[in-house]
């Protein structure tokens, strides 16, 4: 195997796409700072136990783990930024009240999430810890949008969902623990049949008909705000449930200016291992994958020994970039090599803090031009050094 070529679905960034990605990373990033969100930067190893915590089996596969040669302990290589900020938030900052932060930074996964994506994902987002109300999700829900709005992303359908409505329907069924990861798979895959079949099977002894009844029509209340009436009239009328409904109504009716189109999805049970309320997806023409996730969860700090409120979102800079071709690398302006010409120094000082790209031709590469990087030069016209284009 020739060594220069690289595993699979892991990939060099090159120089066109690496601008656009370092360009939505600092318009995001001044974006969320400007807003509150103090800017961390986590270690890209930690302890497993630490980068499980709360996140559960899920998050295990996708991690790859190494043999730490100095404690002997196990440490994995982060998957996901989320479990992080929630130890930076419950045992560095310690805040009684509410703590707003922001990360930029690369995750490794051992296998990629879609058959088309890296298994390095880019990955910037924000967390709200300190806050249960509703606010909070509107806050992090509308701070996503305009993240994905700097990023140069004009079209935006947001699908919204609420796992306490799941939660609620089996919650005095403790007999679940073995068929939990099935019954949540299965609703969030929508397969119906094999949905029913495990009803009707596994669980017709432990779940009354009402609830396994509810159950098998969450795959069906999804689309627009109609099926929250629906959901209404054929849900058990639980408080938890009523007020999941009634959070819905209110993001919807506080979020439809802002985007094309809202969906609801009650069966969407992304990350039901530390979800606790309400989940989003922003979804955009031109990919078939989710361009930013996010949701409530309350718990995912109590094994920090902090469970604090908590909700945010997190984009995928590297399958945003993909969307967003505006322009390829700015060509520069091609300069000749200053030595002891303070006038040609000045000049390219001057054009560099204004913004522009200046290169400087080294002596002896004279005769060997490429105009790939450069769409003028600066030349000596009667005695006066000027920018012309080539």
């Amino acid at each position: 195997m020739r060594n220069w070529l690289l595993p699979e679905y892991v990939e060099d960034v090159l120089p066109s796409e690496a601008l656009r990605i370092e360009k939505m990373r600092r318009c995001i990033l001044d974006l969320l700072i400007v807003h509150g969100y103090q800017f961390v930067i986590p270690p890209l190893l930690e302890y497993v136990e630490s980068l499980l915590s709360g996140s559960g089996s899920d998050m295990d596969l996708h991690m790859f783990k190494v043999l730490d040669q100095l404690s002997g302990r196990m440490m994995g290589l982060r998957a996901d930024s989320t479990p992080q900020t929630a130890r930076i938030d419950a045992h560095l900052l310690n805040d009684e009240g509410v703590t707003r932060l922001c990360y930029a930074n690369s995750v490794l996964h051992t296998v990629p999430c879609e058959i088309t994506r890296t298994r390095e994902p880019f990955q910037i987002g924000a967390e709200l810890y300190g806050h249960s109300g509703l606010e909070s999700d509107l806050e992090i829900q509308c701070l996503m949008l305009k993240c994905l709005a700097v990023s140069g992303i004009d079209k935006i359908h947001l699908d919204l969902g609420h796992v306490a409505i799941v939660r609620s329907l089996i919650k005095d069924s403790g007999a679940l623990s073995e068929f939990e990861a099935d019954l949540y798979n299965l609703l969030q895959a929508k397969d119906t049949a094999a949905l029913k079949e495990l009803l009707c099977t596994g669980l017709d002894k432990r779940l009354d008909k009402p609830i396994r009844d509810a159950l098998m029509l969450l795959p069906e209340l999804y689309g627009s705000k109609k099926i929250l009436a629906h959901a209404r009239k054929m849900l058990p009328s639980y408080p938890e449930i009523e007020n999941a409904l009634d959070q819905l109504e209110m993001v919807e009716e506080e979020l439809k200016e802002f985007v094309d189109t809202i969906t609801f999805d009650l069966s969407d049970l992304r990350g039901y291992h530390y979800h606790t309320g309400m989940v989003f997806a922003a979804y955009t023409p031109g990919s078939a994958n989710a361009i930013a996730l996010g949701g409530r969860y309350d718990e995912i700090g109590k094994a920090f020994g902090r469970a604090r409120p908590a909700t945010g979102f997190s984009i995928d800079l590297r399958e945003l970039s993909r969307l967003v071709r505006s322009d390829t690398c700015s060509k520069g302006i091609l300069a000749p090599y200053a030595k002891d010409d303070k006038a040609l120094e000045k000049i390219i000082e001057q054009l560099r803090n204004d913004g522009h790209i200046v290169i400087t031709e080294l002596p002896g590469s004279e005769n060997k031009e490429n105009t790939l990087y450069y769409d003028r030069k600066i030349i000596l016209h009667n005695g006066v050094w000027q920018v012309v284009g080539i």
